[in-house]
């Protein structure tokens, strides 16, 4: 699987965990020189605190468009530190 945004690959994985028809990318797939941290953080019921990137491409910024949960539930612990995209990411094969 493959996440792209404004044309460029920035995570791809053959072992992604798919939750709530989210694809989550290992930690190490990504391309970390795309990521910096956001302040965000949201809570989802069952799966956690989620934290959140900004993907920023030359001079555009897709603010807190990917999130992962570093300390998720015990229901979620599969998808500990896995990144998940949305706000135009896309996931393609």
């Amino acid at each position: 699987m493959k996440a792209i945004w404004n044309d460029e690959i920035i995570a791809e994985s053959d072992k992604t965990i798919v939750v709530e028809n989210n694809h989550y990318f290992p930690p190490a797939a990504i391309k970390k020189e795309f990521f910096t941290n956001s302040e965000i953080q949201t809570v989802c019921p069952w799966k956690g605190t989620a934290h959140y990137y900004t993907i920023k491409i030359g001079d555009e910024a897709n603010k807190d468009a990917a999130w992962y949960y570093p300390s998720p539930s015990e229901l979620a612990k599969n998808i500990k530190g896995y990144i998940a995209f949305w706000r135009g990411v896309k996931i393609t094969e």
